[in-house]
């Protein structure tokens, strides 16, 4: 197998695990706020905290990716972020949780940028937009298998046990990852010369002159609050299906637990196929000679089908119908992922991690305040109508910001 296969296996490991870890939480909503006599809404805050975290970490750990390569990187984010998903099983209130949930998501910070840094080096252009839709379906396999999975595993370990089992395993990836990895496919010990010829020759070419990339200069590109502000939009989706999915479908529609599983678990397969399609459509539109639509259009497919899927869900009154309509809302959203990445890595070069870092920042501060608005506007307003149409006009705001959108004008670019 050509050494960079090899590489997505890798990251799809990754990303299937960085969820799996991720949604561990929601589908264990109900013991833990037994066991630790939380509210629904204090719930709503150790989500947006993880969140607050992730976002806040994001520009300094792509930049660390950038600085220090993703090999050392993503070792040392996937054992940090595992040693607090085993300490959550030590949380004992409202405020502890708190704290440990937040140092998880400032732990899982690093990972998509530096898998973004990795595939800057390691992917050839022409195979890019597959490559990342294949990282991010994984994220979406690994949080549906949570759905069904998690609670028979929290059902016959308990809660605290099920989130050690997962330590372990994040310190397993950890310790393969940097014995088997190189920053450079220059430098790998059993890469074939054929191999490393060919992705050095289809690469994105660096400058020839390299520089430090000023936050201050990322910030000053429209391209670069364009990206910000649609991931900010699509995280509206996003993230309640990671979130507030599960506790949503089993107390709306008054499922068992194994049953709310399942139903939440059909969506986020949605949201996987939606993300390889998508990164199949780049790569297809990029062959055919037109970069510019390559990125725009899938991304802007996906926002009309996200808004459409979330208006209509909301007024269907069996659970099958309801996990249909969110199913096609999230293909539509996780359309974006494959394109956003690709267009930061596109105008970001060798400074890939800091700007995908930044992108997920804005969108990940999204997450926390749907994690928020979620529980919020339902004690507000009595009904998940006004959360759900909130959304839906995000996801057409995001459509007019990939109208805006420029792959052409990289970052720093005078001209």
């Amino acid at each position: 197998m050509p050494k960079r296969h090899v590489l997505v296996v890798a990251t799809f490991l990754l990303s299937l695990l960085l969820y799996v870890d991720r949604v561990c939480i929601s589908t264990a909503k109900q013991p833990i706020i037994d066991d630790l006599g939380l509210t629904d809404t204090e719930f709503g805050w150790i989500l947006s905290i993880f969140a607050f975290g992730y976002a806040l970490s994001q520009t300094p750990s792509g930049a660390l990716a950038d600085r220090l390569g993703p090999r050392l990187v993503l070792t040392s984010v996937v054992g940090l972020w595992s040693i607090f998903t085993g300490l959550t099983a030590a949380a004992w209130n409202f405020g502890s949780m708190l704290v440990v949930r937040f140092l998880f998501g400032v732990g899982e910070a690093g990972a998509f940028p530096g898998m973004a840094r990795a595939v800057y080096s390691w992917i050839p252009v022409q195979e890019r937009g597959l490559v990342k839709g294949i990282n991010f379906s994984a994220s979406r396999i690994g949080a549906a298998a949570t759905m069904p999975v998690l609670p028979a595993m929290i059902e016959s370990l308990g809660w605290q046990q099920s989130f050690l089992v997962l330590m372990l395993v994040g310190f397993g990836w950890a310790a393969i990852w940097w014995f088997w990895f190189r920053d450079e496919p220059e430098v790998h010990p059993t890469i074939s010369d054929e191999e490393r010829e060919y992705i050095l020759a289809n690469r994105q070419q660096a400058p020839a002159e390299k520089s430090d990339l000023p936050i201050g200069t990322i910030l000053s590109s429209p391209n670069m609050w364009l990206m910000m502000s649609q991931y900010f939009a699509s995280n509206f989706t996003a993230f309640f299906c990671l979130s507030w999915l599960f506790p949503y479908i089993r107390e709306t529609y008054n499922l068992a637990y194994t049953d709310a599983g399942f139903y939440a678990m059909v969506p986020l397969l949605g949201g996987a196929v939606g993300n390889v399609f998508s990164g199949w459509l780049v790569d297809r539109i990029y062959a055919s000679g037109h970069k510019m639509a390559s990125r725009r259009l899938p991304a802007i497919f996906g926002f009309a089908l996200a808004s459409a899927g979330l208006v209509i869900s909301v007024g269907q009154e069996g659970v099958v119908g309801a996990v249909t309509w969110l199913t096609i809302a999230v293909f539509g959203i996780d359309m974006i992922l494959s394109p956003a990445w690709s267009f930061c890595i596109d105008i970001g070069g060798p400074h890939a991690g800091k700007v995908s870092g930044t992108m997920n920042m804005a969108g990940n501060l999204g997450s926390a305040f749907v994690a928020l608005a979620f529980p919020y506007l339902m004690e507000w307003t009595g009904g998940v109508e006004t959360f759900f149409y909130v959304g839906a006009g995000l996801n057409a705001f995001g459509i007019l910001c990939w109208m805006l959108a420029r792959p052409d004008k990289p970052i720093g670019a005078t001209a």
